[in-house]
């Protein structure tokens, strides 16, 4: 067997114009997901976390402002504890005054019966550090000196009667206490009393991990309400969107279309979104039906119509073709204008006959006729069809690539004789003398693939979603040099369709290919 003629060399592509290209497409991809981060989102992820996210924007707003609420709570409670303590510092220096015994020490301040633990006594004469102790929270070792560090921060206190809170180092580390500075009745000595936050600070973190924990758990459980629920609310359009898929799947485009699916009485509640969506739908589709049924009866009609005229128009066209031979044939001496015109009537006939045959083949196709079913050997049809084309085109290049063994399919060997024929033929009259035309045939276990290529111009572009429809030319100027009706493609596709296969079409200049798909076996 002979090789198929080679293709056209491709160019490699340089690797970084590769890469820069790749890189421009990712640039791409990630300047939309940017700028529509939620486009690819369903709609039950993008409730379901619009739920989440509300319930948690609540959560903490719920939680921040029970936290602020009770840590002034607290700290207006400490502050009531730190003016009990001066209130029972100040009697007692009040009454070391009055009996004459001086300011009393700051140790003994701090440990005033009622004093809670934790309780800071600084005692200061303007600007100079008199004494200063503080009592250990849960210690019975008595009251401890006040690191220099922590001096500087009580010294520098308004005496002003007002509670705040600093940072002191009292043990080692940093504690927050609520501390106020106030005038003794000596009207020289300035007290200075605090209480720890350590109490308080627990508390408000204690709140704030529960908070923490309880809007996680309020996510979680209102994701999986909100996904229950909307799942639940949207499977009305679960099932629209079923009959929607269903009726895709239809073959609208030709014959007799029953269009019968329909959303359920269920899903068409007016009063809701899904049942609105669902009521207008099988609206559309009961348009869509009365538009099919319409234009499938004008189909019909034309189609009868076509069948009607093909079969009246055989009976004159044969009567034509037979007078205008008799008389060619008669014997008697005819001008040679007239015989010339009589030719012309004979081909004229003779491709009238021919278009008529096509026209009511195509019609017997749409109407559904079955074909013959039989074993047809591809490959000794092929080998025919070469020989044949080669005859009708000697100043052509013929080569034909088959496989070693045999290959048979079911089908019409008449009418796959004529597709293959079609196809060599438009090869052989649309590319120039001396074009390469090859005829491949190859096999798997459940189709068979013929092609029809050729080295020629190629089909222009804007063609080739064409080629296939009826009448449907590679010129504009109809020439009847060529025999071309325009049916010679139509038919291709259609008898091909008939036989459960497929065609399609790939050509460049230079390259021009044609692929005929066949099941091996009955289809349908």
């Amino acid at each position: 067997m002979t090789r198929e003629a080679p293709g056209p060399a491709v160019a490699s592509v340089p690797m970084t114009t590769a890469r820069r290209f790749a890189g421009e497409q990712l640039w791409a991809r990630l300047r939309e997901g940017l700028r529509h981060p939620f486009r690819s989102w369903t709609l039950r992820r993008k409730l379901v976390l619009t739920i989440v996210a509300v319930v948690a924007v609540l959560g903490l707003l719920i939680g921040w402002v029970s936290v602020a609420l009770l840590n002034g709570y607290l700290i207006n409670r400490v502050d009531s504890q730190l003016k009990l303590a001066i209130t029972r510092a100040d009697n007692a220096a009040s009454q070391s005054l009055y009996q004459g015994q001086g300011v009393p020490s700051a140790s003994s301040l701090v440990q005033i019966s009622g004093q809670p633990g934790g309780t800071i006594g600084v005692l200061l004469r303007g600007t100079t550090w008199i004494d200063g102790r503080y009592l250990p929270t849960g210690s019975d070792t008595g009251a401890k000196p006040i690191s220099d560090e922590s001096r500087a921060r009580l010294m520098a206190l308004p005496t002003d009667d007002h509670p705040t809170t600093i940072s002191l180092n009292l043990g080692g580390q940093d504690t927050e206490y609520r501390v106020a500075a106030v005038l003794l009745p000596d009207q020289a000595t300035t007290l200075v009393m605090g209480l720890p936050m350590a109490e308080a600070e627990a508390t408000t973190a204690r709140l704030v991990f529960i908070m923490v924990i309880v809007t996680a758990a309020a996510g979680l459980a209102s994701a999986g309400a909100a996904l229950i629920i909307i799942q639940l609310s949207l499977r009305p359009l679960d099932r629209v969107a079923d009959a929607a898929t269903t009726v895709s799947t239809l073959p609208l485009d030709r014959g007799e279309v029953a269009l019968a699916v329909r959303v359920e009485d269920e899903d068409t509640d007016t009063r809701t979104e899904v049942g609105r969506v669902g009521s207008a739908f099988n609206a559309m589709l009961g348009h869509v039906a009365s538009a099919l049924q319409a234009r499938e009866s004008s189909e019909r009609k034309v189609r009868q119509f076509v069948s009607d005229a093909s079969h009246e128009l055989r009976t004159p066209l044969a009567s034509i073709r037979g007078y205008s031979e008799l008389t060619r044939r008669s014997g008697e001496e005819i001008p040679p204008d007239v015989q010339h015109a009589i030719g012309r009537i004979e081909s004229e006939a003779k491709r009238m006959t021919a278009m008529v045959e096509d026209l009511l083949l195509l019609a017997r196709l749409d109407e559904g006729r079955e074909l013959d079913r039989e074993p047809v050997d591809l490959s000794m049809l092929l080998i025919n069809l070469l020989s044949d084309a080669h005859a009708a085109g000697p100043d052509h290049i013929w080569r034909l690539d088959l496989p070693e063994e045999p290959i048979e399919v079911i089908g019409d060997q008449p009418r796959l004789h004529q597709v293959f024929a079609n196809l060599l033929t438009n090869a052989r009259v649309h590319t120039p003398p001396g074009t390469t035309v090859t005829l491949a045939l190859a096999a798997t276990d459940d189709a068979a693939e013929v092609s029809v290529s050729d080295d020629g111009p190629g089909i222009p572009p804007e063609l080739q979603p064409l080629l296939f429809e009826r009448f449907a030319r590679g010129d504009s100027s109809r020439s009847r040099n060529t025999g071309s009706t325009g049916l010679g493609l139509a038919i291709v596709r259609a008898v091909v369709d008939a036989h459960h296969g497929s065609i399609v079409v790939e050509s460049e200049p230079g390259r021009t290919v044609f692929r005929v798909r066949l099941p091996r076996s009955v289809v349908g």
